[in-house]
């Protein structure tokens, strides 16, 4: 397995020694080229996950979507974003304007802040601190000031109430989540994302298989409060087209809706990311023990193993956003407080049985 920190290694060397410069021109340009590096993926990513998205909602209609614009519609989401870029930004009378424009950028600090914490190759992580699974819960609860100051400061009586609704989905399926993380923390023992992916490096060492039933729980219920996290359906009532218009951004054009639109389809890979980083092993490959094929196994590079089963799990997700009708906000509350939640409590203490017995692969 290729280990990634050979490359930031030699450029750091590369950097000081080779080139001469001081700490502080060396630790800016090496911000500077993450920064970039992280903002080409995070476009990238939003692009094959749009066109992915509207294939998959075609495939589940029976039709073929996008197919006007480039070879079998490639080039659609390119002429959107043209489109959304040269769009006008109009300004909404009686909004509250200095929380109308900085509402979305909450949403993608946040968007942008858990995308850092992906660990995408064995050495191959942008941010990766000790208290990694905190920071990452930590960060994305941003996302709900987007959501509810959008809706606050349009002074829209439609973007309130999906404001309200949006706001307390997003507080109330974060428990789920947290006590699932948690979960797994006190499986592999600590709360690095390298640390969680490294302990599920070997044969049959993956997080669900050798967690055993607490760690197939977990994760389908991670799934779950990951969804409705992201406010994609079933549990869209955030944007219910059909009672609210646009929700939270109706009063939002151009690059304004640009940015909620870009933040729901990367914090649907990022779910998907830190499901397949937490109790799909991440980077690391599927060993069962036999020699030649682990060998084959460790030969695929670790961000095709990463890119692939991520994009698995998105598939997945796709798949229950265009099979499952929308809820109401009250079933949406109730499966959360009356269902995952005590089913997640009960869950983790299993799992701290499972860990404190030794019951475990």
């Amino acid at each position: 397995m290729f280990d990634f920190s050979i490359v930031t290694t030699w450029f750091d060397t590369l950097l000081r020694q080779t080139l001469g410069l001081n700490d502080f021109w060396t630790i800016f340009i090496e911000c500077v080229v993450v920064g970039v590096a992280i903002l080409t993926a995070y476009a990238l990513l939003a692009i094959v996950l749009i066109f992915m998205e509207r294939k998959v909602c075609a495939y589940f209609q029976c039709r073929l979507g996008p197919m006007r614009v480039g070879f079998w519609g490639t080039l659609q989401v390119f002429a959107d974003v043209f489109k959304m870029l040269i769009k006008e930004i109009f300004a909404v009378d009686k909004a509250d304007k200095f929380l109308y424009y900085i509402a979305p950028f909450f949403v993608v600090i946040a968007s942008v802040g858990t995308f850092s914490f992906l660990p995408w190759n064995k050495g191959a992580h942008i941010l990766d601190f000790n208290v990694g699974i905190f920071l990452v819960s930590a960060i994305s609860s941003i996302g709900v000031l987007g959501v509810f100051l959008a809706g606050w400061g349009s002074n829209n009586k439609y973007s309130v109430l999906s404001a309200m609704r949006g706001a307390v989905q997003m507080i109330s399926y974060e428990m789920t989540l947290g006590l699932t993380l948690i979960a797994a923390v006190a499986l592999t023992g600590t709360m690095q994302m390298s640390g969680i992916v490294e302990a599920q490096t070997g044969p049959w060492n993956w997080l669900i298989i050798k967690g055993h039933l607490p760690a197939i729980i977990a994760f389908l219920l991670f799934l779950v409060a990951g969804n409705a996290e992201a406010n994609r359906g079933p549990f869209d009532l955030a944007e219910a087209e059909s009672e609210l218009t646009a929700g939270y951004h109706t009063e939002y054009s151009g690059m304004g809706f640009g940015f909620y639109y870009l933040a729901e389809y990367l914090n649907l890979f990022v779910i998907a990311g830190l499901a397949t980083a937490v109790f799909l092993g991440g980077w690391a490959p599927f060993n069962i023990g036999v020699e030649g094929f682990d060998a084959v196994m460790n030969y695929i590079p670790g961000i095709v193993w990463f890119l692939g089963k991520t994009f698995v799990v998105v598939w997945l997700l796709m798949w229950i956003r265009w099979t499952f009708p929308r809820l109401r906000i009250d079933q949406i509350l109730t499966l959360e407080w009356k269902y995952l939640m005590p089913l997640a409590l009960v869950n983790l203490i299993l799992m701290t049985i499972c860990v404190a017995f030794g019951i475990h692969g």
